[in-house]
């Protein structure tokens, strides 16, 4: 079929976000809005010269920001306003003439996906599965659009809303009623967009695009991305372009992919500008102009840097035997003599892997040739969503179908035949059939793989010709490092001295002060504190010693009636009668007998400005309670609250404030595995996730966020909205980290991801 069509070329970079840029909006025709990872909205408008600029950054998220939409200049906001959409769980309202927030839009409970505009209402979409509509700052409606994450947005021409979601499905909304489903996509649906004229484009993480027509008939299918689909644009050209997580934003017409342009890293957002050019979103941190306009097309030197910058990325995740070619030697490691006759060497000889063997005779490398390269991920073979190096049509013969087997060359080849056989329901005779099929079509025939290596289904030993088979009835399953998480932590060590005398003196302030007087401790009562502290201090003797019931009542009367500057010290107390047998009952009668005291607390304590010490003791006096099981009902009643009121520590400067935090939605989510709660452990994953990808975060408090995470993954219930958090790039940053700890529970999650 002949297209009419002109490539794009690149018109422009635009540089300033310090990571992933996540989304576009596109403002008029003089000026774009970038969202990113770096928790900013970046406004670029075009300057005398008809070059963009930078010409605001917007700051306020808390975590990385995703969706945007533009308010087209009006009585209220002049020169237009943007609406963007967090991890935070927020959605801002800016005005773009001051570059301020207007409004603060709360109430979603994790991640905001999708923002749309009607008329002067903004509708927003979420990982908590609602819809929220609101109004000059607030919420007038809420309802639960799918029983799965929403993943976007948008409006119709015709009034109509349409949402995109993880359980794989569109929706048609006409108010907040559904008056069709979509069905068709296999995974989740990621990105839409109206096609003028003719319906609803759509893109999934299946990797293809569809166009829907409004009454529910699929249209087209457009197939051609290697992985998943973030993005979906069209243009009143008729044009649509997309973005993938392979690295290429393609540009299609009549449902046929015409340009691939290929990107340093996954393409999150793509938009058409107006006149047609094209905007990319890419995770290196730049936002791309690309233009068919011969004039607008940018000068030949920046061309050639892009094309080098490519380049370089490519050959930076390329791989020769298995490594990387960035890491091979260059040159100058001939230099050094081989130690015996045939030592091989590889080094890298340009964009190339060479081998060479050390000639003992001659004192000499000679060369041998140059090693054939792994394939790039971009070409690797796609099987189950997963790329592999290979994936290899298996005839087993005797009349049955032909078979799929994926297989990467750093596999075990008997440890991929046992688990493929496992799962086509084959006999285990046809081991080593399978084996040499791998090897005879790897060219790994001449490889040793160990002898040793243990089966991840049955612990078994792997396969070895002449030597005999050793399963045992061990369970099937992989083994990870440090997940799941067993059991409560604590904060169990206390300075008792400096607590009574950080008391003492603020009862000297209280008795000085006229006006505070009748607040300040009776002697008896000062007595009596110290005593409640000796029986904490005493540990060994927790099984027999007990507290009266004034001793709480003082306590608590204590944290109601201080100055709130004055009561951490008490709250300090509290936190450790929590961890005494005797002193947890108690205090759980008074939980149930009173007005919810701790509530009161935590409100008290988390209100601005906060006091750090304040809050310090009442998150370890709540992370406390996990260790008795009479407080579990409390703190599922009281979860959402709890989280929602400590959330600021988790970007507090103070890393105990941090490992507190991290401590307390690690024990959270021990609690809600237990018991099977999917919207508290999605809020939990929600929080774990943006502690988890904090750059600022100290390593303890990092790796309890991840095993939080890895925990949550593996028990199932939230594992497909982890995936939509984007969780395998942040595993892939952890297993990068020097910490050995963090590295390996990035290894234990990335193989989680793996699983289906």
């Amino acid at each position: 079929m002949d297209i009419d069509f002109k490539d794009y070329q690149l018109r422009c970079e635009l540089r300033g976000h310090e990571d992933d840029v996540r989304g576009i909006c596109v403002c008029g025709s003089e000026a774009i809005a970038t969202s990113s990872r770096d928790r900013t909205v970046r406004l670029w408008s075009l300057d005398s010269n008809r070059k963009f600029v930078s010409s605001k950054i917007l700051l306020g998220h808390t975590s990385f920001v995703g969706p945007l939409a533009w308010i087209p200049p009006n009585s209220e906001f002049p020169l237009g306003g943007v609406v963007s959409g967090g991890m935070d769980t927020l959605v801002f309202v800016w005005d773009l003439k001051t570059g301020e927030k207007v409004h603060t839009l709360k109430g979603h409970q994790l991640q905001v996906t999708g923002i749309a505009l009607d008329e002067g209402d903004v509708v927003s979409s979420s990982v908590d599965c609602t819809l929220r509509r609101w109004r000059n700052g607030q919420a007038v409606e809420t309802w639960e659009a799918h029983k799965a994450p929403v993943q976007a947005v948008i409006k119709l021409p015709s009034g109509e809303f349409v949402t995109g979601s993880s359980d794989t499905t569109l929706k048609l909304w006409r108010g907040k009623t559904c008056i069709h489903t979509f069905e068709g996509h296999s995974d989740t649906v990621r990105g839409l967009s109206v096609m003028s004229g003719l319906g609803i484009l759509s893109a999934s993480h299946d990797g293809s695009l569809r166009l829907w027509a409004v009454s529910g008939e699929m249209l087209m299918e457009m197939v051609g991305h290697t992985a998943i689909v973030y993005s979906v644009d069209s243009h009143a050209s008729g044009l649509i372009v997309s973005g993938s997580e392979d690295r290429f934003a393609k540009v299609w017409k009549d449902g046929v992919c015409v340009q691939s342009i290929e990107h340093p890293g996954c393409v999150w957002d793509t938009k058409f500008m107006e006149n047609g050019d094209i905007v990319t979103a890419c995770s290196d941190g730049v936002v791309r102009v690309w233009t068919v306009d011969q004039n607008n097309v940018a000068e030949q030197l920046e061309l050639d840097l892009y094309t080098s910058e490519l380049n370089q990325y490519k050959s930076s995740r390329k791989r020769v035997g298995g490594l990387k070619l960035e890491e091979l030697p260059g040159l100058e490691a001939l230099k050094i003599p081989g130690t015996t006759d045939g030592q091989t060497k590889v080094v890298r000889e340009g964009d190339n892997g060479v081998a060479y063997g050390w000639n003992m005779r001659e004192q000499k490398w000679d060369k041998i040739g140059e090693v054939v390269d792994g394939p790039e991920e971009s070409n690797r073979q796609l099987f189950d969503g997963i790329q592999y190096d290979h994936v290899f049509d298996v005839d087993i013969g005797d009349g049955m179908p032909i078979r799929k087997l994926p297989y990467n060359r750093s596999d075990n080849p008997y440890d991929i035949a046992d688990k493929w056989l496992l799962k086509e329901n084959l006999p285990l005779s046809f081991r080593e059939q399978i084996v040499q099929f791998i090897l005879q079509n790897t060219g790994q025939n001449n490889v040793t793989f160990d002898a040793s290596f243990r089966d991840p289904y049955t612990g078994s030993h792997a396969y070895v010709p002449g030597q005999p088979s050793y399963l045992s009835d061990n369970s099937a399953k992989p083994t990870f490092k440090h997940i799941p998480k067993k059991g409560m932590l604590v904060f169990d060590a206390a300075q008792f001295d400096g607590i009574l005398k950080k008391i003492s003196e603020f009862n000297i302030a209280l008795q000085s002060d006229q006006e505070k007087q009748n607040l300040s401790l009776t002697d008896l009562n000062v007595s009596r504190l110290g005593a409640i502290v000796k029986i904490l201090k005493d540990t060994s003797h927790y099984h027999s010693s007990k507290f009266a019931d004034s001793d709480i009542d003082l306590l608590l009367n204590l944290v109601r009636s201080w100055p709130i500057s004055m009561i951490f010290p008490v709250i300090d107390i509290i936190r450790m009668i929590v961890l005494h047998p005797d002193g947890s009952i108690l205090l759980h009668k008074r939980f149930e007998a009173e007005n919810d005291i701790l509530v009161e607390v935590i409100k008290k304590v988390t209100v601005n400005p906060t006091i750090p010490a304040n809050l310090l003791t009442s998150i370890r006096a709540v992370t406390n309670l996990f260790r008795n099981s009479c407080y579990y009902n409390w703190l599922q009643k009281h979860r959402s609250e709890i989280l929602d009121a400590f959330s600021s520590c988790s970007s507090s400067p103070n890393k105990n404030l941090q490992l507190s935090y991290s401590t307390l939605l690690l024990n959270y989510a021990v609690l809600l595995i237990e018991s099977k709660d999917q919207e508290g452990q999605s809020q939990v994953l929600s929080a774990a996730l943006e502690l988890a990808e904090d750059e600022n975060v100290e390593v303890d408090s990092k790796f309890r966020a991840l095993v939080a995470v890895g925990s949550l993954m593996l028990e199932g219930l939230v594992r497909k909205i982890a995936l939509d958090f984007d969780v395998l790039n942040i595993a892939k940053a952890a297993k990068g980290s020097k910490d050995a700890k963090i590295a390996e529970v990035g290894s234990d999650i990335e193989l989680l991801t793996k699983q289906s």
